[in-house]
């Protein structure tokens, strides 16, 4: 009997990777993407427990929720950081010291 991949093993690793990859993007999109990808591996584990003969492709599983887990602890960082630069500086003060940073880079 040949071996069936593995349900959204591919998929759990695309969304690992973009957990990393856009964990800078407010840290919504990395939370959004790690999460997602932390559901789906947890009942692609859970099928692939149930029958390990069956499927192949735990490796991306594995490998996928790894990188979910380090996608989803940056993008908390992040957005704790997003969150604490808000609170102290408000949306007007940051704008003002992002115009500052780009008048000093183009002198």
């Amino acid at each position: 009997m040949e071996k069936q991949t593995l349900p959204n093993s591919t998929l759990i690793l695309i969304f690992g990777i973009l957990s990393i990859l856009t964990c800078c993007c407010y840290g919504i999109l990395g939370l959004l993407f790690g999460v997602i990808a932390l559901i789906l591996a947890g009942k692609a584990k859970r099928t692939y427990l149930a029958d390990p003969e069956l499927y192949d492709g735990y490796g991306n599983v594995k490998t996928g929720r790894i990188l979910a887990i380090i996608g989803v602890i940056l993008s908390a960082i992040f957005l704790i950081m997003v969150i604490i630069a808000v609170s102290i500086h408000g949306v007007e003060g940051l704008l003002e010291i992002s115009e500052e940073m780009r008048r000093e880079y183009e002198n």
